[in-house]
């Protein structure tokens, strides 16, 4: 049993935000709100606080009949509304448009500002195939968001196979159609992004200085684990997602990727998976095995978590302290996965987590705010 002497702590750490989540444990997963009722204006040591998710998702309806006919359409028809969850793809039926219900369902959780993104499905699509369905989709999100900028920014979409084009891509979308960054997927088919192959596209994005929103796809059958997976409990989701992102963020650590661009602005999302919840392990490997290890990092594996930003979709209070002391606050931010119902309390979670004031308002908006240029 805690201490009246740590549960006092603990509550001063809450309370130096000017919120009280309604009926919240310190340590226990938060009580849903009641459905409909607005979230109280957000505020931290008196002054409010924009708040900003950055990993929800979205589709184009569009793009159901414009890959009629394709090798894509299957895949196409599970994205839309209304359309089945394909096996071993996690994320690809995202029916909720940018309007009146996902606006109330905003308030609901205390949520100012949405940073869209559409999970990647083409990776196996051809050259032309690819160009024209991204040039299709980023054009669509920037129409989409523009109707009400106040409250939705969005990510590009990239046809990352071909990594001259998605550093075209990239940059298109940002100069072209006002989009904040670019939505990867965490591996493309059989291949690490870790691969000089994808040196071009990590160079546009550290040029440009804009975040690259990372979230795992088909990730049963991108770890390898899918016939591990079946069975009760959407493992192949549950363990699979966050398996993936550690995974993508070992490479990329470990490879060299962050030594060859160290000033990538990467953000991933589930709370940057498995990695920060064992990351000293990885400091370790080439001290215990030195004959596997070929590339010569700059700094300990470690280190680079710092440089990259995650989302806090992590559930306890717990797990999101051991995350900042990981990564640090000032690399986190809201994720809620919506429409996917993982969570309806972000908010409550930042406040029910003792922390800082200055840490509690950088996960809650400002760090995400400025990485994303969205104004104060």
């Amino acid at each position: 049993m805690r201490s009246r002497r740590h549960f006092l702590e603990a509550l001063a750490g809450v309370s130096a935000g000017a919120f009280f989540p309604p009926h919240s444990a310190l340590g226990a997963p938060q009580q849903q709100p009641r459905q409909g009722a607005k979230h109280a204006t957000v505020m931290v040591a008196g002054r409010r606080v924009k708040t900003v998710d950055v990993h929800c998702h979205v589709n184009v309806p569009e793009v159901v009949d414009f890959l009629k006919g394709t090798p894509l359409e299957t895949r196409a028809v599970a994205a839309a509304p209304g359309g089945r969850q394909l096996q071993g793809q996690s994320d690809f039926r995202i029916d909720v448009p940018l309007g009146p219900e996902r606006l109330q369902k905003m308030d609901e959780m205390g949520i100012d500002v949405q940073a869209v993104s559409i999970n990647p499905f083409w990776y196996s699509a051809d050259r032309d195939l690819a160009a024209r369905l991204i040039d299709l989709q980023n054009q669509k999100l920037a129409a989409m968001v523009k109707v009400n900028p106040e409250r939705f920014v969005a990510f590009a979409s990239v046809a990352l196979q071909f990594p001259e084009m998605a550093a075209q891509q990239l940059e298109e979308g940002v100069k072209r159609w006002g989009l904040r960054g670019a939505a990867i997927g965490g591996s493309v088919p059989g291949e690490e992004l870790s691969s000089r192959k994808f040196d071009p596209f990590w160079a546009k994005a550290e040029q440009m200085q804009v975040p690259i929103f990372v979230h795992p796809q088909d990730s049963a059958v991108a770890t390898g684990i899918r016939n591990r997976v079946q069975g009760n409990g959407v493992l192949g989701n549950v363990i699979g997602n966050p398996l993936e992102t550690a995974i993508f963020l070992a490479h990329i650590i470990m490879e060299g990727t962050l030594d060859r661009f160290p000033n990538l602005k990467i953000c991933a999302a589930h709370g940057g998976g498995y990695l920060p919840s064992y990351a000293d392990r990885l400091d370790h490997g080439c001290l215990t095995f030195p004959a596997q290890c070929n590339v010569t990092l700059k700094k300990k594996p470690t280190d680079y978590l710092k440089q990259i930003y995650v989302d806090s979709l992590v559930f306890s209070p717990e797990a999101l302290r051991h995350l900042v002391a990981v990564v640090g606050a000032c690399h986190i931010g809201l994720g809620t996965d919506y429409p996917f119902p993982w969570t309806d309390t972000p908010v409550d979670h930042v406040m029910a987590t003792p922390l800082s004031d200055a840490d509690r308002t950088a996960i809650l908006g400002g760090t995400m705010a400025k990485l994303l240029q969205i104004s104060a």
